[in-house]
Formats: C-alpha cells, structure tokens, sequence
C-alpha cells in the first residue's frame, strides 16, 4: 500500500494524481482517448490553417489570411486547453466528483463558424 502511495507521488502532474484513489482504469484511459482525439484535432485545424494558405485559397485576401491565421492560432491554443481539461476531469474521477462540464466544444464551434465565415467571403470577393 505505501509503495503505490508513493508512486502515485511520483507521477506526474503531481495535483492530478496525489489527489484521491485510482479510479477505474476504464475511465482514465477513456478521459485519455478524448485529451488524444482534441490533439488530433488540432493537427487538423492546422492542416487546414497551411492548406487555406498554400493553395492560396480566396488568392491571399484579407480573410483568407485571417482564417488561415485563426486556424492556425486556435491549432496552438488548443492542446493547451485540452491538457487542462483532461487534468479537471482525471482529478474529478479521482476524487469521485462529478465531471466538470465540457469547456472546449463552445469556444471551438465559435472558431469554426468565424473561419468558414471568412473563408467563404474570401472565395465570394
């Protein structure tokens, strides 16, 4: 029993896992899968970012370079974001509280709709 209290200590990020019990090992791989499917999606948004510039999508008008740059900025910010949300909901499953509500899907939507926005009147002008 000490031996996995110590271990716990070690590992890190401490204020994750030296709080509470381990929780079912089903649910931190789940919380896992989704902190990995936020990082696909950043790849993603960056891929998109690049593609809206190279291919010169909209021939390199304003929107079209704020869309690709809003992209590629959000494509940043986002592993970011999805590190802290993990840690909230690892630490809640430690401590047997209830899960936080989901804090990256609105901010993410609102990216979306501002981009598909610009690209479409970069392709329109």
């Amino acid at each position: 029993m000490a031996e996995t209290k110590d271990r716990a200590r070690r590992r890190f990020p401490r204020q994750v896992y030296g709080r509470g019990c381990e929780p079912d090992a089903r649910f931190s791989l789940a919380n896992e899968r989704t902190y990995l499917a936020w990082i696909r999606t950043s790849v993603a948004l960056m891929a998109a970012g690049v593609a809206l510039h190279v291919f010169g999508i909209g021939d390199h008008s304003t929107p079209s370079v704020l869309a690709s740059t809003l992209l590629i900025v959000c494509s940043i910010v986002l592993p970011v974001a999805a590190w802290v949300s993990w840690a909230r909901v690892e630490r809640s499953l430690r401590e047997d509280a209830p899960l936080p509500a989901p804090s990256l899907t609105g901010p993410l939507a609102l990216v979306l709709a501002v981009a598909s926005a610009l690209v479409l009147a970069a392709v329109l002008l």
